[in-house]
């Protein structure tokens, strides 16, 4: 099975994008899913036809699905949400409903990771296509199995069996239900699981994110810092997709000037990306709505490419901190160390290699560091970061 996340800043058209693959693969004879994790969907609305929390056969080998977080609560949360409604209608909140109880934020991540996982461990289908949330909530489902890694390793244990100790203690003074043995063991249960979504989101044979970006400033740079970001945790980006390219035989003399600004930012984009295989899709002549649009989009896109091989499964960045410096990794292929050359421009470090620019959005944890050092081996420029003056 394959998995393939969409993901980048609101707005860029991620879901089209989504919706246009998973036409073309099914057409193809793969039984796909297409799946929304974000609150607010537009998954329906681009195919044309209302989902639901279940995933809805929409033609032939296609099937699609709007996660919704109070239904999986409803049919999934079992002992956990049962404590939660206990515990708040203890304290007399009674004037909200269970499912407002019971989904907090943070909820719809957790969810559509379990969801994702069954439909994995189940073979259901052959391709799940995620139209993630904006970059930042993609970032935070991502994470989110690592985020619970330190407190069910280091403090989940003690509480659990404090909680044995105390609970009849506790619950009679406290005036609220303390969570029972059972409850403690589903959230150990969900944490398992997470775990296992974890290494299959990790698994670079499996699962490929797809970075979708407009041709324009403030986009490309979301599109670069969320790179960044991605690559830190060693997921695979095996492509970026540049949405809502005005064709060349566009001769209109009012677009002119946005075919020679969207002219610049598409080099940008390639030198912010490069090596990963770049994908373009054209500012249709109309709305990209229903299968009929969707289908030429997804022509548009792949052509007679495979949409669902990796495009590309190389780790082009990474960090490491050695004692008091961090040395960051660029994989740079076919290059010669002495075209190389390096500037650091506030949180950008842009690299240089002959004609060749590439712009790089640095993470918090190098910004306010200087460079120390740089070499080129084995493929790789490897840069030094260190105090804030420079040796």
């Amino acid at each position: 099975m394959r998995i393939i996340l969409y993901t980048g800043k609101g707005g860029v058209g991620k879901t089209s994008v989504a919706a246009a693959t998973a036409v073309k693969t099914a057409g193809e004879g793969l039984k796909t899913l297409v799946v929304s994790t974000d609150p607010a969907h537009s998954l329906g609305d681009s195919l044309d036809i209302e989902l639901s929390p279940e995933p809805v056969k929409i033609r032939e080998n296609l099937w699609a699905q709007e996660i919704n977080a109070i239904h999986e609560v409803e049919k999934g949360w079992g002992q956990v949400q049962a404590y939660f409604t206990s515990l708040f209608t203890a304290k007399t909140v009674k004037d909200i409903t269970t499912e407002e109880l019971t989904v907090f934020p943070g909820m719809e991540d957790l969810l559509s990771l379990l969801r994702i996982l069954r439909y994995y461990k189940e073979k259901a289908f052959d391709l799940i296509i995620i139209d993630c949330a904006p970059t930042g909530e993609t970032l935070a489902l991502l994470s989110f199995p690592e985020m619970l890694r330190w407190w069910m390793e280091k403090l989940f244990p003690l509480k659990r069996t404090a909680i044995k100790v105390f609970k009849p203690i506790a619950e009679p003074i406290l005036g609220i239900p303390m969570p029972s043995d059972n409850v403690m063991g589903e959230i150990q249960n969900i944490y398992n699981q997470l775990d296992e979504m974890k290494k299959i989101f990790g698994d670079r044979e499996t699962t490929s994110i797809r970075i979708v970006v407009n041709p324009e400033k403030m986009v490309i740079k979301e599109a670069r810092r969320s790179f960044t970001y991605l690559n830190i945790y060693d997921f695979n980006i095996d492509a970026v997709i540049i949405n809502r390219m005005i064709p060349d035989n566009v001769s209109d003399e009012y677009f002119s000037a946005w075919k020679d600004t969207q002219k610049h930012y598409k080099q940008m984009i390639i030198e912010s990306f490069s090596p990963l295989p770049i994908y373009e899709a054209p500012l249709f002549e109309r709305e990209v709505v229903g299968v009929e649009m969707l289908t030429k989009m997804g022509n548009a896109l792949f052509g007679d490419a495979d949409p669902v091989e990796i495009k590309y499964n190389t780790r082009t960045q990474r960090i490491d901190k050695k004692e008091d410096e961090y040395v960051l990794s660029i994989y740079m292929p076919f290059t010669d160390k002495k075209d190389l050359s390096l500037n650091q421009k506030g949180d950008e470090l842009i690299v240089k290699a002959g004609n060749i620019k590439r712009n790089i959005s640095l993470p918090r944890t190098l910004v306010n560091l200087s460079i120390k050092g740089a070499k080129y081996e084995d493929d790789m420029l490897k840069i030094r970061f260190g105090g804030e003056e420079s040796e």
